[in-house]
């Protein structure tokens, strides 16, 4: 294979993945979809998009480059950079017309080609979507209360909340939050996040517990803290554009963020996990929890984090219990994504499939089988 034919068939290669992110944003993110529709035809045939990528062309799928390219341009709009692309962005006041989106992103993605290329390989999608946290609550109260049923406890454990690859750590405030049910709310009620977490059906669990959290850490390789402005806006710019309810909720959970710090630590996962799980805590159940995380993570870290894992579950006992929960999309027979909530509770064996939702952790149905 000759040097251009090798060149092509690369980027070949990156305009599908272009062109599978925007499938993938098909019903959801119009917006989105359109933009990474005509960058994926612009990037096949050398046009700007192949500037502002290159350097990231031979990325794994699991990095989505399309998804990198789109929040990098979402932020030159954030940043009043792009005027006449801003009139399309509901997220600063627009409102999107389709068939001409490409023609007004052209001068901006040609004028902050070099910007644009920098932003794309220094990131990671990191969404950090609070959504989840309406899941991860349900989870929590479900792993409290079987832990306690195993030991003989008449009280649910009290948590500790350890999360791999908290980005900047909004999901690491799960009892902060207020969860409006149909007939109540759960959680804290006075929240500035409420959540209609749009359950189908309930946690199995005594949902009139309190859940009572004592300890909470994060780890993340390029942590973003959310205190500050360009963490800020880092998040903001992986929110789809035109979904305007994930858009106030995370401005929402910044709010919360700000009134309650968690600081992430800047470490990789198992090593992290490792030296947090050193230690254990009497008469509280430590939960190990990531969400839509898996996919970023190498083969190695996946197998020392499993290690890592194993020889805690190994150590757990009645009175120092362990959990892993978490949401990561699984494939389906249909060849499909989907994503699910996933339990296991040592010493006590439990393992368990609570349900599934959508990526953003709602809507979810709660639907009990074993984990398998």
């Amino acid at each position: 294979m000759t040097g251009t034919s090798a060149a092509v068939s690369v980027s070949s290669v990156l305009a599908e993945l272009f062109a599978a992110a925007a499938r993938g944003c098909r019903d959801r993110s119009p917006l989105t979809q359109r933009l990474l529709t005509d960058a994926a035809y612009d990037l096949g045939r050398g046009g700007v998009t192949a500037r502002i990528m290159a350097g990231s062309e031979r990325d794994r799928e699991g990095t989505v480059p399309g998804l990198r390219f789109a929040g990098a341009v979402h932020r030159l709009v954030l940043e009043g950079r792009a005027p006449a692309l801003a009139k399309h962005y509901p997220s600063v006041g627009g409102s999107p017309h389709l068939p001409t989106l490409w023609e007004d992103a052209l001068p901006a993605l040609t004028q902050h080609a070099d910007l644009l290329r920098h932003r794309v390989q220094a990131t990671v999608v990191q969404t950090n979507e609070p959504g989840r946290s309406a899941p991860l609550y349900g989870g929590l109260l479900v792993a409290a209360q079987e832990a306690a049923k195993a030991a003989g406890r008449q009280v649910p454990f009290c948590v500790r909340l350890l999360e791999v690859g908290a980005s900047g750590g909004l999901n690491l405030r799960p009892h902060h939050v207020g969860y409006q049910l149909p007939d109540r709310v759960l959680g804290d009620p006075d929240s500035l996040l409420v959540l209609n977490p749009e359950w189908t059906g309930t946690p199995p669990a005594d949902l009139d517990h309190t859940l009572r959290v004592v300890g909470r850490a994060g780890c993340d390789l390029t942590p973003v803290d959310v205190s500050t402005e360009d963490g800020r806006l880092h998040l903001s710019s992986f929110v789809w554009a035109d979904q305007l309810d994930r858009w106030n909720r995370l401005r929402d959970a910044l709010d919360l963020a700000a009134t309650d710090p968690v600081k992430v630590e800047r470490s990789a996962g198992p090593e992290w996990l490792a030296k947090q799980l050193a230690r254990a805590e009497r008469d509280v159940l430590t939960v190990v929890w990531h969400s839509v995380v898996w996919q970023y993570v190498s083969p190695a870290d996946r197998a020392m984090g499993r290690a890592v894992l194993a020889d805690a579950a190994a150590k757990a006992t009645p009175t120092t219990p362990l959990a892993l929960l978490v949401f990561e999309p699984r494939r389906a027979a249909d060849d499909d994504y989907r994503f699910e909530l996933l339990l296991r509770l040592w010493p006590a064996g439990i393992s368990l499939n609570l349900g599934r939702g959508a990526g953003h952790g709602t809507p979810f149905t709660w639907d009990v089988t074993p984990w398998e």
